[in-house]
């Protein structure tokens, strides 16, 4: 299968790293036009050099915006007017027990996991339904199945992003736009190192010894027992953005290693 995007405008949330940084990269491969985006210009106009580097002469640009806030959503599509393929990849996650979560942090979930996507979608779908074809995609988690005790409030928002793509891709009906979440399970981020970095420096042990090892102990459904890589996410991404995915919306897409124990 020969995916070619060429022509397709992009846009990933929050990709100046892990699995949004392996999103763009795959998307740019396939030919697209991408836009990375990160909340601080020069950590943005760092990865569009590396990738243009990386890539030789791939069209990639940079727009940086806060999409934990409406203003810098509405900064963001000021800087993008219109896209082809918009992949919801901003979010954040952490470790907090339940009765340590104030309202505030429940806000903070609510607006950077939740709303930053919806008010993306808002923007750009109109014009993908006019055009008759476009992609928008959530990335989800795992996580939204199989909530985690130990991370109510990240679980939640990543529900509540299933509920809205499947809504979103009733929305597009008939119009050539697919709507889909892809939910990953535990995987190599960079956010996972910052979670994990002061265990692997104490212990002496590689990040992805830390991650299989997390995996065995705190995942124990997982069918391939390790943790995934970022392609590996990006990979399915990819392919749901591309045109021979063109029968699959409304669907939620799991690369999860098998960890969420259902058929």
């Amino acid at each position: 299968m020969h995916i070619d995007l060429s022509g397709k405008n992009a846009l990933v949330t929050a990709s100046t790293a892990g699995i949004g940084l392996a999103i763009a990269t795959g998307l740019a491969q396939a030919g697209a036009n991408v836009v990375i985006n990160g909340r601080h210009p020069d950590t943005v106009q760092k990865v569009v050099e590396q990738l243009r580097k990386q890539l030789h002469g791939a069209n990639v640009e940079g727009a940086a915006a806060d999409l934990s806030t409406a203003a810098g959503a509405r900064a963001l599509t000021a800087a993008v007017p219109g896209v082809d393929i918009l992949v919801n990849n901003a979010g954040i996650f952490g470790l907090r027990p339940f009765f340590e979560i104030d309202d505030a942090e429940w806000e903070r979930y609510f607006q950077t996991n939740v709303m930053s996507g919806v008010r993306m979608a808002r923007h750009y779908m109109r014009g993908m339904i006019e055009r008759g074809w476009g992609r928008v995609v959530f990335i989800s988690s795992e996580s939204g199945l199989n909530i985690p005790v130990d991370m109510v409030q990240y679980g939640f928002t990543k529900t509540a992003q299933l509920s809205i793509a499947r809504g979103l891709a009733k929305v597009a009906a008939g119009s050539g736009v697919t709507v889909n979440s892809v939910l990953p399970g535990p995987t190599l981020s960079d956010g996972f190192k910052d979670m994990v970095r002061e265990q692997a420096e104490r212990e002496g042990k590689s990040y992805e010894q830390i991650g299989d090892e997390f995996v065995r102990a705190h995942r124990s459904s997982s069918i391939i027992q390790r943790i995934a890589s970022t392609e590996e996410v990006a990979n399915m991404v990819v392919y749901t953005c591309s045109a021979q995915a063109s029968a699959t919306t409304g669907a939620s897409l799991r690369v999860d290693g098998g960890v969420v124990d259902t058929i």
